[in-house]
This record gives structure tokens, C-alpha cells and sequence, in this order.
């Protein structure tokens, strides 16, 4: 009988698995095995509560001013219960919780997936007021109007944002609770706006730049004509003419502003207070 050869062996022994590097691998397998379910997954509380109870809890929440709580409670009821009452509820309630939390892209974000999923619900017309709201806190709210920042170097989007919104609620929903509140921001809006034109105007007859703050002057004229930046436009418009020599054109304008503004402060102080009106051309 043939003996089957013994292959020999080294007396040496392969180094151990380095403790530091085990630990390192075993780490970045830990979110495989979890995904992969091979560890127990977080305890989740809620996960036998009912639509009621979920809510119940996001409310309390909601009305505590715990915006982060509320928002987790709601989106968990909106994820297990997408099509009760509740849900529906809780969509109006997350665009609220989502603006106080400091979140206005969210906010209106859900303001305009309820109104685009739900355009018949009851509370419509409390989504476009919210929307509107939303976005009137921006940049050009009530106090950006007042402070001392130039307007010319504010970015208008929020103001016309919440002017469409506003303006959705007043057409759609004339008898809306909400609609006489919208109207006046509206209007507050409109005049903003035509500020903001104007002193873009300014800025550019300011910087010799007088084509563009002729052009800026009559687009305030025409899609601004009842607000008070009328005045300011009209007299830029008329400057602007006579820097680009322009005589009946400016003449024009000038005739038409009189017509319009016969006691204009400006004749006499001008843009500058301490020139005249015939001192500025």
C-alpha cells in the first residue's frame, strides 16, 4: 500500500486579524445588516396607534408650539392613513407647522399640494390666505417696507408670490372670511412692488443709465398707474427723456405729469431736495 505523502507545514503562524481593523469592518457592516434585517430595528412607539391617536398626539404638540413633535406625529399619520379625514387635516396643519418652524420652502410647497389634491376641500380658501401669508413674510413684509434698506436692492419674487396667492383667494373665493384681509395686502403689495420699480429707476438714472430708467418709469406708469409711486415714476420718466435728448418726449411727459401732479413736490425740491425742478435739467 502507497502512503499518501505529508506535505509538510512552516512552524509559522499567520498574524491574528488586528483588533483596530476588525472593529473599523465591523462598523461599516452594521448599516447593511440593518438594512438587510438581520438587526433589530428601532422600537417604534407609535406603530399600533390609530389615525385619532396619532393626531390627537400632533395637535397637542401643534398647539404647544412644539413644531418638530407635531411635524413627526403628522407625517407618520399621513404615511399609515393617506385617505381619512385626519389626513387631510393634518396636510393643512403641516404647512402651518412647517412656517413657524422656519421652513417657508416647505410650507409652500404643502400649501400648493393640498390646494393641487384637494381643490374642492371646504378650507381651500384657508391654503391660498396661508400661501399668501407665507410668502408676505418674506423680505418685504410690513416692517421691510418701513426700514431704511433701499428697495431697489431687494429681490420683489416674495411680493409678487404672495400677490398671486392673495389674489387666487380674492378671485376664487370673494365671500372667503379671509378675502377682505387679503384685499388690503393686496393692495399694500401692489404699492411695494411699484416702490421697488421705482427706485430701480432711480438707481439707474442715477448711473447714467437713462434708456433703462425710462423704460423702468413707463412700465411702473402702465402696470402700477393707481399707487403712489406714479408720481416718482412720472418725474424720472421726464428726466430721463431729457438726458437722452429727447425734447418732445420730454415735453410730453412733462405735460402729462403736470396734468396729473400740479402740485408736485418735486418741481421744487426735485429728486435731490436741494435742487430745483429747473435746476435738474
Amino acid at each position: 500500500m502507497r502512503s499518501v505523502p505529508v506535505i509538510a507545514r512552516s512552524g509559522r503562524q499567520s498574524p491574528p486579524f488586528p483588533l483596530r481593523l476588525r472593529v473599523l469592518v465591523f462598523s461599516a457592516l452594521l448599516p447593511v445588516l440593518a438594512a438587510c434585517g438581520f438587526l433589530p430595528a428601532e422600537i417604534d412607539q407609535t406603530a399600533d396607534w390609530s389615525a385619532i391617536r396619532l393626531y390627537a398626539e400632533a395637535k397637542s404638540a401643534f398647539d404647544d408650539k412644539n413644531w418638530e413633535e407635531a411635524l413627526k406625529y403628522y407625517q407618520k399619520l399621513e404615511s399609515r392613513y393617506p385617505y381619512g379625514r385626519h389626513a387631510q387635516q393634518a396636510q393643512m396643519e403641516v404647512a402651518y407647522a412647517h412656517w413657524k418652524d422656519g421652513d417657508k420652502a416647505a410650507a409652500l410647497a404643502d400649501c400648493e399640494r393640498f390646494i393641487r389634491l384637494h381643490p374642492n376641500h371646504p378650507s381651500v380658501d384657508y391654503m391660498y390666505y396661508l400661501k399668501g401669508l407665507i410668502a408676505f413674510n418674506g423680505d418685504l413684509g410690513y416692517m421691510g417696507y418701513f426700514s431704511s434698506q433701499d428697495q431697489s436692492e431687494r429681490d420683489p419674487e416674495s411680493a409678487q408670490e404672495s400677490f398671486d396667492a392673495f389674489k387666487g383667494l380674492v378671485t376664487r373665493f370673494p365671500q372667503s372670511k379671509y378675502t377682505p384681509d387679503a384685499q388690503s395686502r393686496m393692495d399694500y403689495l401692489v404699492n411695494t412692488l411699484a416702490a421697488h420699480e421705482v427706485h430701480v429707476a432711480r438707481y439707474y438714472l442715477k448711473r447714467g443709465a437713462y434708456l433703462a430708467a425710462a423704460n423702468r418709469s413707463q412700465h411702473t406708469i402702465k402696470t402700477y398707474p393707481n399707487t403712489p409711486a406714479l408720481e416718482e415714476a412720472s418725474y424720472i420718466l421726464v428726466l430721463a427723456y431729457d438726458k437722452l435728448n429727447m425734447p418732445e418726449l420730454r415735453d410730453d411727459a412733462e405735460r402729462v405729469m403736470r396734468l396729473n401732479f400740479p402740485n408736485s413736490i418735486y418741481y421744487t425740491q426735485g429728486l435731490d431736495p436741494k435742487k430745483a425742478w429747473w435746476n435738474l435739467f
